[in-house]
């Protein structure tokens, strides 16, 4: 893979913590840079801990609720759910 040469502007305690991180590591400042844009591009997407907890908490919030259909009403949705996934779903035959 060729490289290609960027220029980037970085604070002194990003730069400070580069070096120390090339140094400790024995690795050229490039390749740190590189396994840290790697490493961040791999966590897009992901919830942080703070997300996490937050929906934990909202689905504790929901399980508190009480229901407010009966039992026998869900159940027999979710029958009827299942039975159109078997057969392919809205009912339209092919």
């Amino acid at each position: 893979m060729a490289s290609i040469k960027v220029t980037f502007t970085f604070d002194q305690s990003t730069i400070r913590r580069l070096n120390d991180a090339a140094k400790r590591l024995s690795k050229p400042k490039s390749e740190i840079v590189r396994e840290a844009i790697e490493e961040y591009h791999h966590r897009i997407g992901r919830l942080s801990e703070a997300e996490k907890q937050r929906m934990l908490r909202v689905l504790d919030e929901i399980a508190t609720r009480p229901p407010t259909r009966p039992q026998s009403e869900v159940e027999a949705e979710l029958k009827e759910i299942r039975r159109a996934r078997r057969e392919g779903g809205r009912g339209h035959r092919y």
